[in-house]
């Protein structure tokens, strides 16, 4: 049975990420979906989500596209990726993954790594989205 991973923060919920959780669950027969804590979104991105933690993970799960929806870690990253072994991690456009690609060949995985498509990235897109007022 071949294992899905995405990474998001998943805030604002939209039909950009609706489509981006469908591809990702195209590739396989599980889909694992990884929302970020208020504090690594907060280090990564430079701002904190409009909302909290347990809303996003709620409003994912609500699209009923997602075998397992679980936040993601504190401080080891990475230890949900060897927890749950998944086949395929799934990228969005706009995610950078050298960092994941370095810790992926350090623990000789060979763990597949896909860069998803846009949709519509000129409309659906949170920072857009939140920069507007439309939500």
């Amino acid at each position: 049975m071949k294992k899905v991973m995405v990474f998001g923060t998943f805030d604002m919920l939209h039909k950009g990420h609706e489509n981006f959780l469908k591809q990702a669950r195209s590739m396989g027969e599980v889909l694992i979906v990884v929302v970020a804590r208020n504090s690594n979104v907060l280090a990564i991105k430079g701002k904190k989500p409009v909302f909290n933690l347990e809303k996003r993970i709620e409003d994912v799960k609500k699209l009923k596209i997602a075998d397992l929806v679980v936040e993601g870690e504190k401080i080891d990253f990475y230890r949900i990726i060897w927890d749950t072994k998944p086949n395929i991690i799934c990228l969005g456009y706009d995610q950078d993954e050298k960092g994941l690609e370095k810790e992926l060949k350090k623990n000789n995985s060979d763990i597949k790594i896909i860069r998803l498509k846009p949709y519509k990235e000129k409309k659906y897109k949170s920072s857009i989205i939140r920069d507007s007022n439309r939500y």
